[in-house]
Order: C-alpha cells, then structure tokens, then sequence
C-alpha cells in the first residue's frame, strides 16, 4: 500500500497556520488579561479572568470548527471512511491472483527438466529467493494487511522439499531487500559471494539433490527508472574486493557475484533451472552460455498469492501457458533508445527555474525543463527487431534472445488458419487450436498483419500484433475453433507528412498466425484494391470525428529512426543529443506557471453563463441521462462558482461535495495492482504486476481481475480507482514497468480495456493512466518536455487509451506529469479534448496526477486543456481557478464540473443502495459535539455571572466587617 504522502500532511498543516495564528493571539490575550487585572478588585478581578479563558475555549470550539470544516474538511471525510472488504471476498481475491500467476508466468527454456517430481528435494540458490518482488513501489504496492506467500513457501506448498542451509545462509547473510522507494534508493543486489559457500554446504546440497535452482530478482518502482549506470547510484558492492558492476555497466544485466554464482552453481550441478522475478526485461543471454541450464522461467512480480502457481509449474500441476508481454534483447545497450532515455537537462531555460524544498532533507532545490527525445518512432520493440530483422540491419537470432510473444508448454500444440473472409469492413477466419502432446493445457492464438511498404513511404513495421485469444484447458487430442476478427481499418498507417490522417494503402497485407513476434505458423494475404483516406470526410468507423494532424508542435527538432533504405539513418536517429538546448521556436511556446495567465487566452465572444439558480433539480436526477440531455444546462445553471471551484480544486482520493446540485463527496482509491485507502488503512489482496497480467494473454482473467476490484471497491465504498495503467515499454529500464502491461499497445489495451469494463460491472469508474507518454521516471515532475512524431504518438502510445475509450468505456482518466512538446499533458487541449473527446468520443472527466505544482500545474490551464480535476486534498498555490470573472474561465469550469457530475452520477455513488445525501457521520458528530461545549459555555458563563453578583453583592458588607475588624484590634491594642 502507498503510506500517506508525508509531503501532504505537511501542507495541510501548514493551510492550518493562520488558524493556530489566531488561536495563540486569543491564547496570549487572555494571558495578558489574567496578569493586567491584578489591581482591580476581587469580583471584578475574578470576572475579567473567568471571561477570558470562557472567551479563550470559545474561540478554541471556533476555530478547531474553522479548521475540520475549511483546510481539514476533505481529509477528516477521507479518513471517516468504514467500508471493509469481506472475508469471502479477498478470498475469492487471493483465488484469483493465484490463477493470474498460473497463466502468466512464462517457461522460456526446457529440455525435460521440468516439470520435476513434486515429492523431490531441491537447493534453491540465489539470495533473492528469501527475498523476491511480489510487485512494485509507489502507487503500485501491495498492502500489508494480508499474508504474502513467499517464493519458497509456493514450492514447498508444491510438495518439494528445500535445503533449508541453503536458505538459512541467506537469511543469515541479510534479512531484508534494500528500499527502491519513491523518495530513496537503494540499488544493492545483496548476494553471498561464491568464496563464503563452504565445500562442506555444497557437498551437502549435492548430496541433498542433483537439481539446482538458481533465482534472479530484480524490482522497480514510481518515482526512479533502473540504473543504466550502476555506478552513479546509491549502492553497496558484496565484496570488497571487486565492484558487482564497473563503471558504464547497466542494472538489467547480470552482476559480478551473481555470475560467480552462477558459475558455482553450473560447476556442481548439471540440472540447472533459472528463475528470473522482476518485471523488467533483463538481459538473459546467459541462459544459453550454460550447458547446465536445462530450464528457464519468467517470473513477474506475483503478487501476494502468486509464488503457489510457481511451485505448481515446477511440479507439473499446472502446464504453463504465458507469453513474453516484451522483447528480451542480448544487448539493451544496444537498443534503439539506449542514448535517448534518461536524463536530459536543458541548457538554456534558466528563467523557468522552479525553487521547492526537497522533502526528505528540506533544502531548497531548483528544478530546470528536461527533455526526451522519442527518436525510434513507432519502431518500439518487437516492431523494431522484426523489421530490422527484415531489413537486414541486424541479425535476428544474435539480437533477440526470446521473442514478444514467446512462451513454452510442457504439451504440444498444432494450429490451422481457415480462410480469410471480410464483411462490412471486418476481416474474420477460424483458427483451429489441437493439442497434439499428452498434458493437458491452453494455447495462445497470435495474429499479426505485415502490410505493404513503399522504401521511403509511411513507416510501417514488419510485424504489428492484431488480435489475440486464448483457448481453454484442452486435454491431449482435444481441438477448440477460434474465430478472429478485426476491422480492415485497424490495419491502417498514420500518413503525418502526407494526408495528415490514418491511411489504408492499396497492396497485400499479409496476415499471419504466430507462435511470436517472430516465427509465423501459417498466413494468408488481403488485398486492399485502392487505397483508403479517414480524412474529415471519411472518419474511420469507430472516430466521432477524423483523426488528423495535433501534434505537430511535438516533434520539435528531432531526427526520427525511418525503415528507409534498410534504416540507413539509424546512426544518426538513435545517436545522443547534440544539443542540451531548447531552440527558440519551441521556446516561444513553453508555458509553466511564470508565464502562463490565464486571461491571455480570454475569448471575448463567450458569454458568462448562470450561476446560482433555483431550478429544483438535482444531481440524482440526472442518473442515465444523456451526456448532451438539455437537463444538464439545467442543472448547471444552479451551481455557484465557489462549488465549481471547490470540485475542480479539491479532487485527491476523492470528488468533492457541491451543495448547489446535491452533489455528494465520492471516494478514490490506489493503486493498479490493488484498491488501497491510504486515510483509512483498508486495502484490498495485492494482485500480480501489469506485466503478470499481460503475460496471461488472456482477456477473459483482465476482466476478472478487473471485477475483483470493482467487488472489493463498491465492499469500500470506494466509487473511483486509480487504474488500470497503460503506458508502454519503451525501454527495459522504465521503473515503472512492471505497473505497465507491455511493450504493444493492442496487448496493453486489451488488458486495460477488460480491466476497466470488470470494475464498471460494480459501477466503479477507472482512471486509465497516464495519459499520456509518461514513459519513464527520470524528470517526470520537472518540466519534462517528451518529443515524438504523430505517427508514433497515435499508433504507440496513445493506442491503448484508444481502446480503453472505444472498448471499454472508460469514463475517467488520469492525464500525466510530463510535457507534450512544449505543453504540459494535462493542459493540452489536443491530446485532453480534441483527440479524447472529440475523436474518440469519451464521456467523463480528466483528473491530474498527483498535483504538486511543480512549478507548472495549474488549475486555470488545466480546465481550460480538459484537464477538469486536479488530484490533491488541500489547497496548493495553484489548484484553485484564479479566473473567476471571465466567461471563458467560467465556462471552462462549468464545463469541468459538468464532466466530474457525468462519471459520479452513474457510479456505484448515486445507485440507491448506496446514495446517502446530507451530512457526513463526522460533521453530525462535531455539531452535537459543538452544541455540547456552546452549552457548556453557556453554562460556565451563567456561572461566572452568578458568581460575580453574589460577590459583587456581598463585597459592601465584607468591607464593614473588615473596618469593624480593624476597630476592634485597635481597641485591644
């Protein structure tokens, strides 16, 4: 689970100052009053006294009312939350993580190893196997309030049993996993060198078994990318006589120690099985240096019951079925992005400097605009190596050590392609699926489309993933007939320097069934007769309007990786910046918010709106009415400005309430692998990693996997989850890959789209994140200025939103921290409005990722852009709307408001089980609290008074006493 953000607790307090200002002015006034009343006599005195610390309790019961219903007001509500989650529920829950493990691990390599005799010993060898990664940190992370089955426990669980010397060893080397966190890390790969593993303790684990296992862990998270050089990170060398990694050495391959165990482990041992856990796609060439390792497994991050299906596999219980969601190359260095990922710091935008404190040491730091250069175009992945391949660039076999898509079985499977039919635009054929060998288990049903390229054409890729299914268990002899299906359109290319739109040229479109990326198991050819143009006069079927040229801002001054003449640029394309500096025609068009304001894009056509109306209607009303219902001006025209701004400005974990429209506050939960509250410690089962659920290819388990965290939400009373998220694999060394589904968009949306329609089923609406290109960590909140060409925008990256929109329905969206170009995502009005909604037809609202200024975030910009929400609990500098007067800022806000009620309203929220309009439970209870002291302050008043009267009254007479007193003295002496 993500603890509370700190940084959050922190600005909330500080929005409390002036209040406790005023409480310690109160404070000291009724001290100075208590010490200034000395001479004044006794009743007087006593009343003075007693009538400043009533006044002083007072102005206590007022201002800490000042506080929970103004600055703390959204916080206590998050916090009051009491939903919990059934026990039969997370155990339907931790079921299903199970399952999604069955499916996604990947079995890469096996000569008959495996499955191994589930009664057998077995030495696991490698410190991560006391240690693995069960998913990622940040938003990603798993909760604690469940039991996690450890990789060890999964095999044991499988009937195998461990050399518990082995494991002792470890343990006793070190206990725990160094932190990759989103505020630090710590990179150390903790593992024994080979020298400390004694004769004795390998004796005794040949003795103990002839087959070694040896495991590899690698984990990533939010807020850091893996290293691409070791050596400029914080981390601690197991020897002190070698470094793991030398200078210019990458994460993502093997490690001094770790090779040396490695060849420890193959020099003892001639069964050798290893198991890569981590999401990223790691260097794995070794493999196959070792005559000794007869098997291999790829292991995602499982989860918190995901390690049981790993002991399953090795026992044979269940037959793996996953494929690759990634390439894995033999040289990442070698890659098309290596030189342009990363850190990249302009040189010449020192007047948009940004000054904040850091939050872990409190010094002020300065944040400079950075930059990423999208140079491999639409040639990500496995698009690259097949193409390349194709092209003769590079030799395939040498490059590729297991290809997207790739999965072994311990059956065998046969597949027939039947013929090739076409109705109204949609291409179908039968796949017949026969399992040909004596195990039981499911195959995957690959197919892609190699289209007709023209040398120095629209870039096409040789081998693009189309459609996918995969089929049920099928006993050895059993077939199954898939029908496959796409629309003849989804084959087009993106024409950015040519017609400016998705293009369907005239050829032979070869279109394939695959066991991978790579090797093509049968094919037939469709020929497009004439070519085919979605201009604006022939949008394709499934755009509301055409998709046309956006974003040709963003491609700045960028040479892009082109198929033509065999790749013949690609030096120069995939070569390092030359320059670190912004040129002046981008440079005129950067905004952040030193220069932005917002009635510089006044229209002075647009007419201020109505506010504050009384037209009876409400909210709940408008539950099922269409989006463009005249119903909804209506209800519009009711809401007062300070409700639209509270509901854009206030938008962290939750929608804020408006009382104007009988809007209620609804709540918003992390995270992609979970549903977690982090204001009330409720958290849902930690389900496998992104990259797990893709590795399943199964659409069916995305959408049960996305049901489960519907059920578990609407359990929470939770209406909104912060996922599924769909940015893609650009490179191996992202962080947060593993929250990531794949390097292919039409594989990641697939995923996402089943994922989000699961949660829809119990009316819980998902924010598809991060829109868009937020594809790697490094700089993501500093300015981070991602250049791409429109073609690779629309085809890459923006293909899985597309199809979460188009397919799933999506009717929330959570927009991203970088820059397109030189325009900050989430105020981008082409990618939030004119692709989003216009193009793509969405119906919902936009919220920011976490807002925390940054020195670019800002509400004006936001609403304006289609951004309508902004994703923080308290007020910041700039997540209020500042244009409140014009009838462009007022419209923008109406607008934003109209979008945030669309999705709320026919939520889980506004179903009439769960609607409950009025006050929450904690302001009732601070009310009666509130009436109690007003009453006892009444009280303690009425007393005060009552006392000083009879003091007052009784004090003539004390003074005749004391002077007939003083008399009688004077007689005796």
């Amino acid at each position: 689970m993500l603890a509370i953000n700190m940084d959050d607790v922190i600005n909330v307090l500080n929005s409390c100052k002036p209040y406790l200002i005023a409480l310690g002015v109160v404070l000291a006034l009724a001290i100075v009053v208590t010490v200034a009343c000395m001479k004044l006599k006794k009743p007087v005195k006593k009343l003075v006294r007693k009538e400043a610390w009533i006044a002083f309790l007072l102005a206590v019961v007022v201002i800490v009312n000042l506080i929970c219903f103004i600055p703390m007001s959204s916080m206590i509500s998050l916090a009051m939350g009491n939903g919990t989650i059934t026990d039969e529920t997370s155990d339907e829950s931790t079921a299903l993580v199970q399952e999604i493990a069955e499916e996604g691990i990947v079995l890469l390599k096996n000569d008959g190893t495996l499955p191994l005799a589930a009664d057998s010993n077995l030495n696991v060898f490698g410190w991560a196997s006391t240690n693995p990664c069960y998913g990622g940190t940040g938003s990603g992370a798993l909760s604690d309030a469940y039991p996690t089955v450890s990789l060890l426990q999964g095999l044991e669980d499988a009937g195998f049993n461990l050399n518990t010397e082995l494991s002792d060893f470890y343990t006793a080397y070190r206990a725990d996993r160094p932190e990759v966190g989103m505020w630090a890390q710590d990179w150390t790969l903790p593992e024994p060198t080979a020298d400390s593993y004694t004769d004795e303790m390998m004796a005794n684990a040949k003795e103990f078994s002839d087959t070694a296992m040896v495991v590899i862990t690698l984990v990533g998270g939010e807020g850091a990318d893996l290293p691409t050089d070791v050596s400029k990170v914080t981390y601690t060398d197991n020897s002190t006589e070698y470094k793991d990694f030398e200078a210019g050495e990458h994460y993502l391959q093997l490690d001094r120690t770790e090779r040396d165990m490695l060849d420890l482990v193959c020099s003892n041992f001639d069964n050798v099985i290893v198991v890569y856990n981590g999401a990223n796609a790691m260097e794995l060439g070794f493999i196959n240096e070792y005559s000794q390792i007869k098997s291999a497994i790829w292991c995602p991050g499982t989860g918190q019951s995901g390690f049981e299906a790993l002991g399953e596999i090795v026992a044979g219980t269940v037959n793996p079925s996953g494929k690759t969601s990634d390439t894995f190359v033999a040289d990442l260095t070698a890659t098309p992005t290596w030189n342009n990922f990363g850190y990249f710091k302009y040189d010449n935008m020192d007047e948009y400097a940004y000054t904040s404190n850091n939050f872990k040491t409190g010094e002020e730091e300065t944040a400079l605009p950075s930059f990423v250069n999208y140079v491999d175009g639409i040639y990500v992945g496995y698009r690259f190596y097949e193409t390349a391949a194709a092209e003769g660039l590079i030799n395939y076999d040498d490059t590729v050590v297991y290809p997207f898509g790739y999965g072994l079985s311990y059956t065998t499977f046969t597949q027939e392609m039947g013929a090739i039919s076409e109705d109204n635009g949609t291409i179908s054929f039968d796949v017949t699926v026969t399992n040909t060998g004596d195990v039981a288990g499911k195959d995957v049903v690959e197919v892609y489309y190699n289209p007709p390229y023209t040398n120095g054409g629209i870039e096409k890729a040789s081998a693009n993933l189309i459609q996918f299914e995969k089929t049920e268990v099928l006993q050895p002899g059993d077939s199954q007939t898939i029908t496959v299906s796409f629309d003849a359109e989804d084959m087009a290319s993106y024409d950015t320097y040519g017609a400016g739109c998705y293009v369907l040229e005239a050829g032979d479109y070869q279109i394939s069934i695959n066991s991978d990326s790579h090797n093509v198991i049968d094919s037939q050819t469709y020929t497009v007769a004439s070519t085919v143009t979605y201009d604006e006069s022939n949008p394709r079927s499934t755009d509301e309007t055409a998709a046309v040229n956006e974003f040709a801002y963003a491609e700045g001054d960028v040479t892009y990786l082109s198929r033509a003449d065999g790749f013949a640029n690609y030096a120069d394309a995939t070569a390092a910046p030359a320059s670190m500096s912004m040129s002046d025609e981008a440079k005129a068009t950067f905004l952040n918010n030193s220069n932005y304001n917002p009635e510089d894009y006044n229209n002075d056509s647009d007419e201020m709106p109505t506010t504050g109306a009384k037209n009876g209607i409400k909210l709940a009303d408008l539950r099922g009415v269409d989006y463009d219902d005249a119903q909804w001006d209506s209800l519009l025209d009711e809401l007062t400005i300070s409700d639209m701004d509270t509901m854009i400005a206030i938008g962290g974990y939750q929608t804020s309430a408006a009382s104007s429209v009988g809007k209620i506050m609804t709540v918003d939960c992390d995270g992609p692998a979970s549903i977690n509250n982090n204001f009330t410690g409720i958290g849902s089962v930690g389900f496998p990693s992104a990259v797990m659920i893709a590795s399943t290819w199964n659409k069916n388990l995305a959408l049960k996997f996305g049901e489960s965290i519907g059920k578990m939400a609407d359990e929470m009373e939770v209406s909104g989850w912060y996922a599924p998220a769909m940015n893609t694999h650009r490179s191996a060394f992202a962080g947060r890959n593993f929250e990531y589904y794949s390097e292919d968009g039409v594989l990641s949306g697939y995923m996402a789209t089943n994922a989000i329609l699961g949660a829809e089923e119990y009316g819980v609406y998902a924010y598809m994140k991060h829109f868009a290109l937020n594809d790697q960590e490094t700089n993501r909140t500093e300015m981070l200025c991602t250049w791409a060409n429109e073609q690779s925008i629309r085809e890459i990256y923006l293909k899985p939103f597309e199809m979460s929109v188009k397919e799933g329905g999506a009717k929330a969206v959570m927009s991203s921290f970088n820059y397109i170009g030189t325009q900050w995502a989430g105020g981008t009005s082409a990618l939030c409005n004119t692709v989003l909604r216009d193009e793509w037809g969405f119906r919902g609202f936009v919220l920011t990722d976490y807002f925390g200024v940054y020195g670019y975030m800002d509400s004006d910009m936001g609403i304006r852009g289609g951004t309508d929400c902004m994703l923080v609990a308290y007020d910041t500098e700039t997540n209020h709307v500042t244009d409140t007067t014009s009838a462009t800022g007022v419209l923008a806000m109406r607008q934003a408001c109209k979008n945030i009620m669309y999705t709320v309203v026919n939520s889980r929220a506004y179903d009439p089980e769960n609607l409950t309009e009025g006050l929450m439970n904690w302001q009732i209870m601070a009310i009666v609290i509130d009436v109690i002291f007003a009453a006892l302050i009444i009280f303690l008043e009425v007393l005060a008074i009552k006392g000083f009267k009879k003091e007052w009254a009784a004090e003539p007479i004390a003074a005749v006493k004391a002077a007939e007193a003083q008399t009688e003295e004077k007689k005796e002496e």
